[in-house]
């Protein structure tokens, strides 16, 4: 494929997947009450059983007073648990609680459903076989650096 051709499809591709990123964030109900900044952290404690405040706010890019305000609505609403660290008990572990993972799950098992509702609503046989293929690519875009 010619740099041009390269280029064009780019510009087609990167909105269409913003668009999708962008449907996929509204559409989950368990999810209105909660900022882009605060479902990013829970993902984070999804993903790492434990962190403290400090790590999160330098993976978030925020300042530690902010990571601190969020962690606190987040404690609040009862999705994360502060538990002081064996080694130093000036350190506190922040995790997911048992209703951060509901949350969390809850949420991908809603775009989830709506994915597949409308891929099987308006997607062809071919088509689908066409998105199937495309995982390998995809993922290797998401890979790159």
């Amino acid at each position: 494929m010619s740099a041009k051709k390269q280029d064009l499809l780019a510009a087609q591709l990167r909105p269409l997947i913003a668009r999708l990123i962008r449907k996929l964030r509204k559409l989950s109900p368990a999810n209105e009450q909660l900022s882009q900044s605060e479902r990013s952290v829970l993902v984070l404690l999804d993903q790492y059983p434990q962190l403290l405040s400090a790590e999160l706010a330098v993976m978030e890019k925020m300042t530690p007073q902010s990571m601190g305000q969020l962690l606190q609505h987040l404690s609040t609403l009862g999705l994360i648990t502060r538990t002081p660290s064996d080694s130093d008990k000036r350190k506190i572990n922040i995790s997911l609680s048992a209703a951060g993972r509901e949350r969390i799950e809850k949420v991908r098992r809603e775009r989830d459903e709506w994915l597949s509702k409308a891929i099987g609503s308006v997607c062809t046989k071919e088509e689908q076989a066409i998105l199937q293929a495309a995982l390998v690519p995809l993922a290797k875009l998401v890979d790159f650096e």
